[in-house]
């Protein structure tokens, strides 16, 4: 099974906020509540069902432009 998620975007160092964002879940028997969750949080549920979490890289500003279209 595997967790994939992002770092948010608008979270800033020292603010109480979770700071990433689950975007999918692979495999069967896992059902996410939360969309946003600390490392930790994520760490833990990982362990407890034998999951790996992927980090996703974030999209380069040039690139969110080019998708985005004229």
């Amino acid at each position: 099974m595997k967790i994939y998620v992002r770092e948010r975007l608008k979270v800033q160092k020292g603010v109480e906020q979770s700071r990433f964002l689950v975007v999918a879940v692979a495999g069967e028997g896992l059902h996410l509540y939360a969309g946003h969750l600390r490392k930790t949080e994520l760490e833990q549920i990982a362990k407890d069902v034998g999951a790996d979490i992927v980090y996703l890289e974030p999209v380069h500003e040039d690139l969110k432009k080019k998708e985005a279209g004229p």
